[in-house]
């Protein structure tokens, strides 16, 4: 097929170079490198279009070379995140079929609130919440149980979580509630932090699903790893990862837990009207109850992160992942 790869402008990766030109930790495109060369080992034609904050870049491509499909990276438009709905909008009034989770989809999805509305309906487990807007003084509601996490309320790939982010009174609340509103500039949503394992899990499916194997964050090098999270650190901050001994790897947990984990995912992901691949991000407590924490629609699917890394533990290579998710693009746009 003819692919158009959707992707934020200054993401496009020099393709010129080979693999040992550059260190894959450092570069800020290496998604978009794994999903174009990965396109091309299946043998497509794989056409990297940058986006910043104009649709016509995107409708001249599609005029110029009248793709099969488009593989859907943006994850922002015009710097707001929840404008990528929009984009995929667009693409579905051109009636071009594009990968990934559709509008409605990322509309509830991205809205942490709302998703979590919606979880709490269907009687899923997710934190108790309360969100603090940008331009009105809040205070806090009395049902919320310290300690709390302060998160930003829409941005993604853990922005502004830190140590900070857990909060075990009101006047540390409020400092970072205001940190997440001024220095961010976005409303927050506090959560109760919940104290356990830490679990991903991906799924790929539009009305069939299929789950990924369950992956765990891991803090080897720490007392009590129960009171730990995925801070921006520990992400992308390789000391701290190290000192820490922090991993993401295959979880070991019973069958019945494994059940009722897939259980949870799966009708999170129907209720949120998610089709594609997302990730859904739990916390288990050592009791084993299962909380929702995160939803995740159009995760990051490069070669080393945990959503193809789960796949490879299934047997499935690189390649294989990006040809589920074109299969299911094409399905979906049959059906829509």
């Amino acid at each position: 097929m003819k692919i158009l790869v959707l992707m934020h402008k200054d993401l496009v990766p020099p393709l010129s170079k080979t693999e040992d030109e550059f260190d894959r930790d450092e570069v800020p495109w290496i998604t978009e490198w794994d999903v174009m060369r990965g396109l091309e080992a299946l043998g497509h034609t794989a056409i990297a279009v940058g986006v910043i904050s104009d649709l016509k870049v995107i409708k001249d491509a599609i005029d110029e070379y009248s793709p099969h499909l488009i593989f859907n990276l943006l994850e922002e438009f015009d710097g707001e995140v929840l404008f990528d709905q929009n984009v995929v909008s667009y693409l579905e009034l051109l009636r071009v079929p594009y990968t990934g989770c559709n509008p409605r989809g990322l509309m509830l999805a991205r809205d942490k609130a709302l998703a979590k509305k919606i979880l709490l309906y269907h009687r899923l487990k997710t934190p108790r919440f309360q969100v603090f807007p940008k331009n009105k003084k809040t205070k806090k509601n009395k049902s919320l149980s310290f300690p709390l996490i302060v998160k930003c309320l829409t941005e993604e790939a853990s922005l502004a979580i830190s140590k900070a982010s857990v909060v075990h009174s009101e006047e540390k609340l409020y400092e970072r509630v205001q940190y997440i509103n001024h220095k961010i500039g976005v409303d927050a949503i506090v959560e109760e932090f919940i104290e356990g394992r830490e679990f991903y899990v991906g799924i790929l499916g539009n009305y069939k699903l299929k789950p990924l194997p369950i992956w765990e964050l891991k803090f080897e090098k720490v007392e009590h790893p129960e009171k730990e999270f995925y801070s921006r650190s520990a992400k992308w901050n390789t000391k701290y990862r190290n000192r820490k001994g922090i991993t993401t790897t295959f979880a070991t947990v019973s069958k019945e837990e494994e059940e009722i984990i897939n259980k949870v995912c799966k009708r999170a992901y129907k209720h949120l009207n998610l089709n594609g691949y997302a990730r859904i991000d739990l916390r288990m407590t050592n009791t084993g109850e299962v909380y929702i924490i995160e939803v995740n629609p159009n995760p990051n699917i490069s070669k080393d992160d945990d959503f193809a890394t789960s796949a490879n533990h299934l047997g499935m290579t690189y390649p294989m992942v990006l040809k589920d998710i074109l299969k299911l693009a094409k399905g979906w746009a049959k059906k829509v």
